[in-house]
Order: C-alpha cells, then sequence, then structure tokens
C-alpha cells in the first residue's frame, strides 16, 4: 500500500491521524496550516481520501479515519520512522535533522526496501526522537503519554518531537532529557507543581509546562522486573531443600514476565 498513494495524501494521512488520535476530528483549516498548504488543496485531498473509503468527511465539520485509513496512516508513520532511523544510525544525521530529510524521500521507497531497512537496522523498537515503531499492519500506535501523565514511582523512556521549541530543546538537553534516556519519577508536587525525577543517577526538577512536552513509553520499574525474575541480577534464588523441580520456576516465571512484556508493549497508551 506504500506505493499505492501520492506524497502529499500520505502526509494528509499522517496528519490526520495526528489530530484525531484523542477521538476528535480533524479539520481542514488545522489540516492546511499543518501541511503548509491551502485549505482549498486540502479540501481536494480530504475528497479523494474519502473517495477510497479512507475517511469520513462532513463539510463543515470534520474528518475522521475509516479503519482501512487508520491502517494506511499508521502504516505511513511506520515508513516515515524506519527512515528516520536509518538517516540517524547508518547516515549519521541528528534525531532532529532526520525528520525533515526523512519526509525528502520516504515516499518513494518500494514496500520490499523499507523491509529491508527494518531488518538491517536489526528491527528497532523506536524512530531517533523515541517514539515507538508500530507493527506491521498495525492499526494503532503505541501510547505515549506526556511526561507529566506519569506518577511517582514509574519508569518511562523519553521521546521528544522535532516541533519542540529550540530553546525548551536546549534546557532539555541540559538536564539530559533527550530521546531514548529512561527517567524514573520520583515526586510529584500537587497543584501542577513541578516533576523531579532522576536521569542517569541525576535528580533534575522539570516544571509542568515543560514536563507536558516530554513524551514517554512506560516500562517495567528495575524493582519490578527482580520481582518478576527477569532483572539485571536474574532470578530470585530458590529456597534451601527446594526439591528436583525447582528449577521449573525461574522458567514458568520467565514465559510469564515475556507475555507481560508483549502485553505492556500493547497497552502502552510518542505524533
Amino acid at each position: 500500500m506504500q506505493n499505492d498513494f501520492t506524497r502529499s495524501e500520505r502526509e494528509a494521512l499522517k496528519a490526520i491521524y495526528r489530530f484525531t488520535r484523542d477521538g476528535s476530528e480533524a479539520h481542514t483549516g488545522t489540516l492546511a496550516e499543518r501541511l503548509g498548504l491551502s485549505p482549498g488543496t486540502v479540501t481536494t485531498l480530504v475528497k479523494r481520501l474519502a473517495d477510497r473509503g479512507l475517511v469520513d468527511h462532513r463539510p463543515y465539520q470534520g474528518v475522521r479515519f475509516t479503519g482501512d485509513g487508520r491502517r494506511a496512516a499508521v502504516a505511513a508513520i511506520r515508513v516515515h520512522r524506519i527512515v528516520e532511523r536509518f538517516l540517524a544510525d547508518m547516515l549519521g544525521y541528528a534525531w532532529n535533522e532526520a525528520d525533515a530529510l526523512a519526509v525528502a524521500f520516504e515516499h518513494d521507497l518500494p514496500h520490499e526496501v523499507i523491509d529491508r531497512l527494518y531488518v538491517a537496522l536489526h528491527r528497532p523498537e523506536t524512530c531517533p526522537h523515541g517514539f515507538p515503531i508500530p507493527r506491521a499492519e498495525a492499526d494503532e500506535m503505541p501510547n505515549t503519554p506526556e511526561l507529566y501523565d506519569l506518577e511517582p514511582g514509574e519508569v518511562a523512556e523519553v521521546a521528544v518531537s522535532g516541533s519542540t521549541d529550540a530553546e525548551i530543546l536546549s534546557f532539555l538537553g541540559t538536564l539530559g532529557v533527550v530521546p531514548g534516556v529512561q527517567v524514573t519519577v520520583v515526586e510529584k508536587h500537587p497543584f501542577d507543581g513541578p516533576l523531579v525525577v532522576v536521569v542517569d543517577g541525576q535528580t533534575r526538577t522539570i516544571g509542568e509546562r515543560v514536563a507536558r512536552q516530554v513524551y514517554v513509553t512506560r516500562r517495567i520499574p528495575p524493582e519490578a522486573e527482580r520481582t518478576l525474575g527477569r532483572g539485571p541480577s536474574g532470578p530470585p534464588p530458590q529456597a534451601a531443600g527446594a526439591g528436583s523441580d525447582s528449577d521449573e520456576g525461574p522458567r514458568v516465571n520467565g514465559a510469564r514476565s515475556a507475555e507481560g512484556r508483549t502485553a505492556d508493549a500493547r497497552s502502552a497508551d510518542s505524533q
């Protein structure tokens, strides 16, 4: 399906997805601003997508995806993030450069090339911004809540949008809050107060406004990993006098924890 669309149609699909992910409708004026096109051009684009059964468009109201349209949009975002990863990992571009460069040629790559890039990159889980790369044929993106939505004790991996204000990006850089880094929330002050987090062993304080411009993928805290028997210290020791089937416990727990990881990845609700 990758090459069944024009560049403008794929960019429109990605934009509509970002504006409708929370259940709201996308409006042509907002889409025009996002895409840098005139409202009339966007209306024509949306009509073409509606004719293909990808969106429902009600004049003077908004645009919503059909099931096929949502899958097409997620597929387009997947391609973009894989190409970003290639530009960053293989060609050495900075994560905030890869976004704009990917748009320049991602639409011309055959599906087979995208698949081979993905394998050559060792099946990465995230793009350089830290946002998850969705599974092939997925109809929804993994959830990436704002950092400020986390509660004390939660652990997450950071993602930062390329559209984030440059001054905020610079400030986050001084704190070490960059794409891919792991943060642990230590304290959340009431009444929209700041977050206290640990980043690379350093305690940092981040205000509510800035924390809402950082996105995260939740991870299992180390303590829970050890409890489940898969942390860095390995499975918990067996009790003295355990019988001949004592090694079955860690294997069974390990299998359950793998299922837990899969369920967590599916329910973890980066644009």
